[in-house]
């Protein structure tokens, strides 16, 4: 978008410093600005953790500091059909999806975009820490610039129409420069700390969130060897790499030395599905933590073509610095990445998201982390 140009803008307004400052840029730039709220999710709203009513009068509140329109927008029964039934599936079948990644794909860049196109707008904004280049008559996705908050792996599902249509106003921002900004001008929430956890989840306890979706079935957690350390709760409640919530912190081997390798923390290694069975290994650097490659399907690439063969970077997770790896396809089409340095539980259902120094290329959804 050129500085000169002057648009209808919609911007997702969360009720965060990110979006608030986002709406107040593009305002300070000479556009129409029009705010949004999304409401993604309707069941047990009224409950402790839910904090969509206080967003929302937040977002409210920065609007009419702006001086802008803010509309209340329900998205929840979209959110549920495109979103929370994958999430489901994906935990039920024993993976651990990532659901912002679908969020963003299916809900901010789709139905809010949709929406914002019936209101006549041109752009949609979001607070998202990304940038967005024109390149060789098509759209790049590039890293936030501060590494800190970086938030392109959530958004590398996104395709050229969408990018085209995209605004991240303070991706060129430090984090700190956004809060300052945010002080400022007064916005109310100039302070308020950064949102955790899954969209729509909130703050509230996974594990209780799921109880009431999940069938679960109890099984053993063994070690490596087969022997038996425990019981979990149903499969579907572990992640790989978990080392909280085990139960099994105090075992060791009977006559082992205190301060002996036999106290190192236990970690989730792997779901034997067919079994019931949690396997977990002793020691954070265990080899069945460790995978030197991955095949991923459920492809997704930002030119709307995969990337050339050859050496790249990737993460397999979202807080974790660029992996330097070889990207290639198997006879199927599947994304296969091997990696110079073996990464550290690479879990099924989570995003391999591939990249090319700054620029996002795209990627696609682990099915399998390939042992050495």
């Amino acid at each position: 978008m050129s500085s000169t140009a002057k648009h209808r803008v919609v911007v997702g307004l969360s009720g965060g410093v990110d979006s608030a400052v986002t709406a107040h840029l593009l305002k300070a730039q000479g556009h129409e600005v029009i705010g949004i709220f999304m409401k993604n999710w309707e069941d047990d709203d009224d409950g402790e953790y839910c904090s969509t009513r206080q967003d929302f009068l937040d977002a409210a509140s920065v609007a009419d500091v702006l001086g802008i329109e803010i509309e209340h927008v329900n998205f929840a029964a979209e959110y549920k059909d495109r979103v929370f039934q994958s999430f489901l599936r994906e935990y039920q079948a024993g993976r651990t999806p990532n659901p912002d990644v679908l969020c963003n794909a299916e809900i901010k860049f789709k139905a809010f975009l949709d929406h914002a196109m019936r209101l006549g707008a041109e752009k949609i904004a979001t607070g998202h820490y990304a940038r967005v280049r024109e390149h060789g008559g098509g759209f790049q996705l590039l890293k936030g610039l501060d590494p800190l908050k970086d938030q392109s792996y959530f958004l590398h599902r996104l395709t050229q129409a969408q990018l085209a249509r995209a605004l991240f106003p303070v991706g060129h921002l430090p984090k700190t420069e956004v809060r300052r900004i945010a002080a400022e001008i007064g916005l109310p929430n100039a302070k308020k700390k950064d949102s955790t956890g899954i969209c729509f989840i909130g703050e509230r306890p996974f594990r209780e969130f799921l109880n009431q979706y999940l069938s679960h079935q109890p099984g053993p957690i063994e070690d490596e060897r087969g022997r038996r350390l425990g019981e979990h709760v149903g499969l579907s409640f572990y992640t790989l790499g978990q080392r909280q919530g085990l139960g099994i912190g105090g075992l060791k081997d009977k006559g082992a030395a205190r301060g002996g390798g036999a106290h190192a923390p236990w970690f989730v290694a792997a779901k034997d599905i067919a079994r019931n069975t949690l396997i977990a290994v002793q020691g954070h650097d265990h080899p069945l933590l460790l995978s030197p490659a991955l095949v991923a399907d459920d492809l997704s690439w930002i030119a709307g073509r995969a990337p050339a063969i050859g050496e790249a970077a990737a993460k397999t997770r979202y807080r974790q610095a660029d992996a330097a790896c070889s990207v290639g396809f198997d006879a199927s089409g599947h994304l296969r990445l091997r990696f110079a340095e073996p990464q550290w539980a690479v879990t099924p259902g989570q995003s391999a998201v591939v990249y090319d120094g700054e620029v996002c290329l795209g990627g696609g959804v682990i099915a399998q982390a390939l042992p050495a």
